[in-house]
């Protein structure tokens, strides 16, 4: 592989979310007198975008009020986003060493653009990444890869010359389908089942083996 970029994931990848995720989404439920649910739960109903994890939360007879689960839970996030977030152990130095190579940086989260935006910008400063990027109205959400591709295509660096770093099924089918190389990472919400069979090329057990396969 002649690596050039990195794409990170956000969620499960770059920062541990899943606490404040949970208690956002729980917030809404608990006021509109639904059950909550555990927070280790949260880790199968985030990845596909904030209204698939309203619709995964709620009961299934009350899809109806996805709307107003999602208004809720985004109010409260927005309030209580940085919590419990942190950045996973290692990360910095990896974004820092991967930095130091020269490679392109960028991010794709299904979060909505401004909390990704914002939480970059948090834990990032300055940011290394020349792109980063949330959900955007108009614009197909992963695992569709248009917006992978649409990155790569701002960077100049052709998609098969990308590592899409990830830890879920949609992110590897979005590296997939984007011509990228998917790396599935065990620190984050999913296991390794999962992402071998949603096509990870390659498995890394912490940030530090990433830099082997440049």
């Amino acid at each position: 592989m002649n690596i050039r970029a990195v794409l990170f994931d956000l969620d499960g990848t770059l920062a541990d979310s899943l606490a404040d995720l949970a208690t956002a989404t729980n917030h809404a439920l608990k006021q509109l007198g639904f059950p909550t649910h555990s927070v280790d739960s949260y880790r199968y109903r985030v990845g596909d975008g904030a209204r698939e994890l309203c619709a995964r939360a709620l009961p299934a007879d009350k899809q109806d009020l996805q709307d107003e689960v999602l208004r809720r839970m985004r109010q409260h996030y927005d309030r209580h986003c940085f919590d419990q977030t942190r950045l996973y152990d290692g990360i910095p130095e990896l974004v820092s060493a991967l930095a130091q190579r020269r490679l392109h940086l960028a991010v794709l989260s299904n979060k909505p653009d401004p909390f990704t935006k914002r939480m970059i910008a948090h834990f990032f400063q300055p940011s290394p990444f020349a792109i980063v990027r949330g959900q955007l109205p108009d614009v197909p959400i992963k695992p569709n890869p248009t917006a992978a591709l649409q990155i790569a295509k701002e960077l100049g660096a052709p998609p098969a010359d990308w590592l899409y770093l990830g830890d879920t099924n949609t992110d590897m089918l979005t590296a997939r389908a984007a011509g990228m190389h998917p790396v599935g990472v065990l620190w984050g919400f999913r296991e390794r089942d999962e992402l071998v069979a949603s096509g990870a090329e390659h498995i890394v057990a912490k940030p530090a083996d990433v830099l082997p396969l440049l």
